[in-house]
């Protein structure tokens, strides 16, 4: 070997990396799908979320958030029970404490009690638990499973995601020339724009909802064999930034299937079938049934993704282990032999023949086979966890341990000074047991600096394996981007070029005979399936493992450990409603008659007119605004409200209040709050006064679907929103103190100036002290203030932050 190698890291590579970079952070050129119809309702009839049909169901108790609670600390207890409670035996001794539940005022006395008001009261907006059983090789085995379509119908209608829903495709690109394409939600994907295209043939109007399914075993147990088989659910509507965490609820426990190994089955059963083929026959017959079902509605659930590691992709797509689940077999070769057995009868040994000729699995009824627009080989997605930080990077530090000796790795590893993002392994890496893909993840930032200049035997050169490290590591950091653009891809697919250039580095020091690696193949694949699908990370595993947690560990801890599945469905649907209540007393309805005597919004009506007009087109001008604004109508009465904004970034970390005067637990008036807050009118820098203006945040709120469905039928609808009363613009700083004086701003008639605007444009709150003479004027209270006072100083001095921002 020379040292001549080609390095696909070039000077002109070096430049295309920072304009990608630069591409990357930049606002992109959007180009829509060409229809008006994707996404629209079939008709103008209003039907009542879930938020407004169990409002509906509390009766007289419409003034009390926590119903059906009686009081506060009634739901907290409860809330606190079921989500961190230490079980329900161990919350009932505690309830029977002498005393106790007449102190405190609770509905319940016990575990039962508390679990009858859920079960009967409470709404978790999601299907029940179906309990089925199947035989398999005359066993019978319990399947726990929801409706997929509720499960869909669930995700699509839930009120916590309005606003955020992406009904229909777009391509996004890096300039207006439409030149490079960038990807990064699902939505952005070629596999949705086609689908849409294919669908709009047969259904004019028709929206896509893409269908995400993942499934993995887990063990329950630290010790023992207890282990569950969940299958989670989301749609692609969601973006990815709601799909992967797991608090905003985007994904669904669709079911618990059989996790036996069939032990049983295979020794009784006559059948040919061995135990490993009869599990995928468990899985599919689950399925068959309900993914065939369609919306009767314009939204059409389309299978578009499967999540899942290797064995769970050889399990969907009828593979045997070694082959590849994308590419190996022909996606019509499964529905040849499936006519082919049809032909002769159907018997198990003709059957089980045609499968082994074609090197697939013996399962008769794929539950994807009959589904429209649907390719099972394509719809598996790159799996980072699997196929990079415990696939081939693991390989890689055995390779290099093999080409340098594990004592020299180490002591160098000892050796990396402290930093913040450096996890140390102060007892090195080479005798580390089980490495989680979390710890491959903290090795990888010092991995190649181990063995910058460490020499090789015999005198070999190490420039190829240090450059083969290098693309791995490149591979791995770039597949992980979450934007992508075509600058971008192709550096992807060249750091995979680079590898197989200098990967014969490890066969000539004997360290690898061959390259048969499935993990190291499916890398081929990423590219063309960020094409399709969005990036990496719309379908990494990583975030349906964290699923694990809620939806079998803890569940399980929640039993009595016999006959566990039944009661782990129970408590997750408790868990749910749960959930779904917090969420419901955080966003009430209000009536725009009561926004107006409770929180102050005298002009909310015209206001919220005005901002309709200009959202849907920013550039008219006033007098149009005011014009058009007049012929606003109302054809729904309420409003969703909520009572505070946070802020939390690196740099600040804030609260904004906007809550009326209410009576607490004892019925002692407290008094509304209203703060202040910095507006950015689109000019704002990140420090300074040019571009802001102060405001009072009256109101919180989001408009309801059917307002939706009125002003914006074509259009992505605005987010949250906010009444703002406006003070005057910033002048001249006093010259002695230094702070801005302003006033309440008025018009001719002197009523308030006031506004609705997007609660994105707030950039922090801020803090007001009253103008005040020699002595302050004693009718003023803390709570009265700002709308008893017309002159204010802004300080500058509520935090570092803000005293940063403000000069």
């Amino acid at each position: 070997m020379t040292e001549s190698v080609a390095d696909y890291r070039g000077e002109g590579e070096c430049e295309a990396h920072k304009r990608t970079h630069t591409h990357l952070h930049t606002k992109t050129f959007t180009v829509l799908f060409p229809s008006t119809g994707a996404g629209a309702p079939i008709d103008d009839e209003h039907e009542d979320t879930e938020y407004e049909q169990f409002q509906s169901t509390l009766g007289d108790q419409d003034d009390n958030p926590y119903a059906p609670f009686l009081l506060r600390i009634d739901w907290e207890i409860a809330k606190w029970a079921k989500m961190r409670g230490p079980g329900s035996t161990a919350v009932s001794e505690l309830l029977q404490i002498k005393d106790i539940v007449a102190l405190l005022g609770l509905s319940y006395k016990n575990s039962t009690e508390l679990n009858k008001i859920i079960d009967e009261h409470l709404t978790s907006g999601r299907p029940r638990f179906i309990r089925h059983e199947i035989i398999v090789g005359g066993e019978a085995f319990k399947v726990f499973y929801r409706d997929v379509i509720q499960c869909i119908r669930a995700l699509y209608g839930d009120p916590e995601f309005l606003g955020v829903l992406v009904f229909t495709p777009e391509r996004h690109y890096t300039d207006s020339d439409c030149k490079t394409r960038v990807y990064f939600d699902m939505h952005t994907g070629r596999w949705w724009w086609d689908t849409q295209k294919a669908l709009k043939k047969l259904k004019p109007g028709a929206t896509v909802i893409p269908v995400i399914i993942s499934s993995d075993k887990t063990q329950l147990t630290v010790f023992g064999s207890r282990t569950a088989y969940p299958v989670y659910l989301t749609i692609g509507n969601l973006p990815k930034d709601v799909r992967r965490k797991p608090s905003r609820r985007g994904q669904i426990l669709l079911a618990y299937l059989p996790s036996s190994r069939l032990e049983q089955h295979h020794q009784q059963s006559r059948s040919p079938s061995s135990p490993r083929e009869c599990i995928p026959q468990v899985w599919y017959l689950r399925h068959q049934d309900h993914e065939r079902q369609r919306f009767v509605h314009c939204g059409h659930p389309i299978f578009a993704v499967y999540i899942g590691d290797y064995p769970e992709q050889l399990l969907v797509t009828c593979c045997k282990s070694g082959t590849c689940p994308k590419c190996d077999i022909p996606p019509n070769d499964i529905g040849k032999i499936l006519h082919t057995v049809a032909q002769v009868g159907g018997s198990s040994a003709a059957f089980s023949l045609a499968c082994r000729e074609a090197g697939i699995k013996p399962v008769r009824h794929p539950f994807w086979v009959q589904l429209p627009f649907v390719n099972i080989f394509r719809s598996i997605t790159p799996d980072i966890l699997h196929q990079l930080y415990q696939g081939i990077i693991k390989h890689l530090i055995v390779w290099l341990t093999e080409a340098y000796g594990a004592e020299e790795l180490d002591a160098r590893c000892w050796r990396l000074p402290p930093n913040h993002h450096i996890r140390l392994f102060m007892k090195g890496i080479m005798t580390l047991q089980r490495i989680t893909g979390k710890e491959h993840s903290d090795i990888c930032k010092f991995l190649l600096v181990l063995i910058i200049g460490l020499p090789l035997r015999d005198g070999v050169s190490p420039v190829h394996l240090v450059r083969a490290v290098r693309a791995i590591l490149d591979f791995l950091y770039l597949s992980q981007y979450p934007a992508h653009t075509s600058d971008t891809l192709r550096r992807l697919h060249a750091a995979l070029e680079s590898f197989h250039q200098h990967k014969s580095i490890f066969v000539d020091l004997s360290i690898r005979i061959n390259w048969k690696l499935p993990k190291l193949h499916s890398l081929d694949h990423y590219v063309d399936s960020i094409k399709l699908f969005g990036t990496t990370d719309n379908c990494d595993t990583q975030y349906t493992e964290r699923l694990h947690i809620d939806f079998a560990k803890d569940a399980y801890r929640a039993t009595n450990h016999k006959d566990e599945f039944p009661q782990m469905t129970i408590w997750l649907e408790r868990r749910e409603k749960i959930l779904r209540h917090d969420a419901f007393i955080n966003l009430k309805g209000v009536w725009f008659n009561q926004a107006v005597t409770s929180y102050g919004t005298s002009w909310i009506r015209d206001a919220l007119a005005c901002f309709i007009v200009s959202f849907r087109d920013p550039l008219l001008t006033a007098p149009e605004i005011e014009r058009e604004s007049s012929r606003i109508t109302y054809r729904w009465d309420k409003l969703w409200i909520w009572h505070k904004i946070k802020f939390a970034s690196e740099s600040i970390h804030d609260v904004v209040h906007a809550r009326p005067a209410r009576a607490d637990k004892y019925g002692r008036p407290v008094p509304g709050r209203f703060d202040t807050v910095l507006m950015n009118d689109g000019t704002g820098g990140t420090s300074g006064i040019e571009g802001y203006r102060v405001g009072c945040v009256r109101l919180i709120f989001q408009l309801p679907p059917e307002a939706s469905q009125q002003y914006f039928p074509n259009s992505v609808p605005p987010g949250h929103l906010a009444y703002i009363e406006w003070y005057t613009a910033f002048t001249q700083p006093d010259p002695v103190h230094g702070m801005y004086r302003i006033s309440r701003s008025r018009d001719r008639n002197r009523s308030l100036r006031a506004s609705v605007v997007e609660v994105r444009h707030i950039r922090r709150g801020c803090h007001l002290y009253p103008v005040s003479g020699a002595v302050i004027d004693r009718s003023w209270t803390s709570s009265t203030v700002l709308d008893e006072c017309e002159h204010f100083w802004v300080s500058p001095f509520s935090d570092m932050h803000m005293y940063m921002s403000l000069f």
